[in-house]
């Protein structure tokens, strides 16, 4: 007698704790983390701006009013942690935010590769202005090289937005 089994596939809920709660808050133990005063053969490690990757899934998969103020209020948590002007992060993050809801007919739908081409991008831009904001804010250039490393790190985090997009397209009964 053989059996057959088959697989079965647990939907994840799309519940606002694990759509918007659980990203956020990772993000803030990573950079938390990030932040400890641990220096790698004398060398401090970048910080890369982890909220990118909640804020670029957030405008792909699912646009809604909560991200929007989620990203604002997470932005001046950052901007006290770092010591930036108040609402430097928000603004930057939001910014980037936009960009992408801008953009998502034109890019949504494409391969992988693409997808992070257009990641890479969104977080240009959002450095880009926090370089800008910094720039009028201090009167005074911030690092290049800093900021060229904070991006790059950034940049590279796309595998865990894409992973967060897989999950919650199979979660949503859109994408179905």
């Amino acid at each position: 007698m053989t059996f057959q089994t088959s697989r079965q596939t647990v939907a994840r809920s799309m519940d606002a704790w694990n759509w918007l709660a659980v990203p956020t808050l990772t993000c803030f133990m990573l950079t938390l983390l990030l932040a400890l005063p641990i220096r790698v053969f004398g060398l401090v490690p970048p910080e890369p701006v982890f909220l990118m990757v909640p804020a670029f899934v957030w405008a792909v998969i699912r646009p809604s009013i909560l991200p929007p103020f989620i990203l604002m209020v997470s932005g001046l948590l950052l901007d006290m942690l770092w010591g930036a002007p108040l609402g430097l992060w928000g603004f930057s993050l939001l910014f980037g935010y936009a960009g992408v809801l801008a953009s998502r007919s034109f890019a949504s739908g494409q391969g992988q590769s693409m997808n992070w081409v257009w990641y890479a991008i969104t977080c240009l831009i959002v450095e880009l202005t926090a370089y800008l904001a910094t720039l009028i804010d201090v009167q005074a250039a911030p690092s290049l090289v800093g900021a060229f490393w904070q991006w790059a790190v950034t940049a590279a985090l796309y595998p865990f937005a894409h992973q967060l997009i897989e999950r919650f397209e199979d979660a949503d009964v859109r994408f179905k």
